[in-house]
């Protein structure tokens, strides 16, 4: 028994929520492409994230994340992680709306922090204080992830395994999903 996906997935959530790992492993289960935006991104510029917000400064990445976004979201349906500042702009939210259903993966400030705090590749966080950084953007950014039409809790202690299977009973739990379970 195989599953049907009509729409795009796209995970959103800020930095350490999960969005690659449990969004790698959900598409497999399901049997679709997995599609990361930031990589999309990077491979287009052929230089990295960090590179692009240092060289061109942050609005200059955020067109160029739309436009990415735009043309994966058109394309052959999938499991599409996306930056956490994707979900911000309200074009991209739009944008989402339209082509495919916008899934937040949401974490409390501690389990992003334990997951964050040892990473070097995070260009937002390059500041004197980074928990504070990062507190005070999971502060402005939920109200904007509430708009997400599913939302799946992370949980200190749940394995990707099971992060995974939540996902995709919750998924298939909603009409609006665009996921099915049965033939291809």
């Amino acid at each position: 028994m195989g599953y049907h996906l009509n729409k795009t997935v796209v995970l959103v959530g800020l930095m350490g929520a999960g969005k690659t790992a449990v969004g790698t492993l959900v598409a497999q289960k399901l049997g679709v492409p997995f599609l990361d935006s930031d990589h999309e991104i990077e491979r287009a510029a052929n230089m990295t994230v960090a590179e692009i917000f240092t060289r061109d400064g942050e609005p200059f990445f955020r067109a160029k994340e739309s436009q990415v976004l735009e043309r994966l979201l058109v394309g052959k349906p999938c499991i599409l992680s996306t930056g956490g500042g994707a979900y911000l702009a309200e074009s991209n939210r739009a944008l989402i709306a339209k082509h495919g259903v916008a899934l937040w993966l949401r974490a409390d400030l501690e389990l992003l922090w334990s997951r964050v705090r040892h990473k070097t590749t995070r260009p937002l966080l390059r500041t004197d204080n980074p928990r504070e950084t990062l507190a005070g953007l999971h502060a402005a950014r939920t109200p904007i992830y509430q708009n997400a039409q599913i939302v799946v809790d992370s949980e200190e202690g749940l394995s990707l395994e099971d992060m995974a299977q939540r996902v995709i009973q919750t998924l298939l739990a909603d009409p609006n999903s665009g996921v099915t379970k049965g033939a291809r």
